[in-house]
């Protein structure tokens, strides 16, 4: 197992945390990481591309010239792909590009993330991430002082964090439940709090995905 110093938000070490292998130190798997991202990407796309059809176009409805004797290739309307303004072939229509990925997949690429970022020692935990008030300015100085200056912050319920630290663009906070691939590999440092490792190996961790499918099959 991988161990770690845990920090306060001062900066200064406060003890020692055990990342358990079977979640922050995996072999990453590249392909599923890109799976993972592009799923994620694909449900964030609003589909709302159109283009118009030949009888979408408005006008067009007299023949340009008549059938014969102009030279010309026949036509029927102005409205035609060919013509310019004329109506699209193979435009888009709304659609939806939303899928889902299977949870085993799903766990496997967010435990190669949680794993790249240990093996890179990108992953900062802290004692605890409480503050006084709802401040951007603190945030952003803890964030200096823990050498993170793009972050993402997991913890649990913590309202002051999440408004705090909305306004800084190098970084986002989430939940433990929120946690998901393309935000950790998004931002350079991962920073966990204690309580959130524990939350984190238990959701992850193979045996529990074992007990869970076991109490789904009874």
């Amino acid at each position: 197992m991988a161990k770690i110093e845990v920090k306060n938000l001062d900066g200064k070490s406060v003890g020692h945390v055990e990342l358990d292998d079977a979640v922050f130190g995996v072999e990453v798997n590249e392909h599923l990481l890109w799976e993972s991202v592009k799923q994620q990407r694909a449900n964030q796309r609003a589909g709302t591309h159109s283009t118009k059809r030949r009888s979408e176009v408005r006008g067009g409805g007299k023949k340009p010239y008549k059938q014969k004797g102009t030279g010309n290739a026949r036509q029927g309307s102005t409205r035609s792909p060919q013509f310019v303004g004329g109506g699209s072939v193979f435009g888009p229509k709304p659609r939806d590009y939303s899928y889902s990925m299977p949870k085993k997949a799903m766990a496997g690429a967010l435990r190669s993330a949680l794993s790249l970022r240990t093996k890179e020692s990108k992953i900062v935990v802290v004692e605890d991430f409480a503050l006084d008030a709802i401040k951007t300015a603190r945030v952003a100085e803890i964030l200096e002082t823990l050498g993170a200056h793009s972050a993402l912050i997991v913890d649990g319920e913590n309202e002051k964090l999440a408004k705090s630290a909305r306004n800084l663009g190098a970084a986002k906070y989430l939940a433990p439940a929120g946690l998901n691939v393309y935000d950790v590999l998004n931002h350079e440092t991962l920073i966990l709090t204690r309580p959130t490792v524990e939350a984190i190996t238990k959701r992850l961790h193979p045996v529990h995905e074992k007990h869970e499918k076991a109490e789904g099959g009874q």
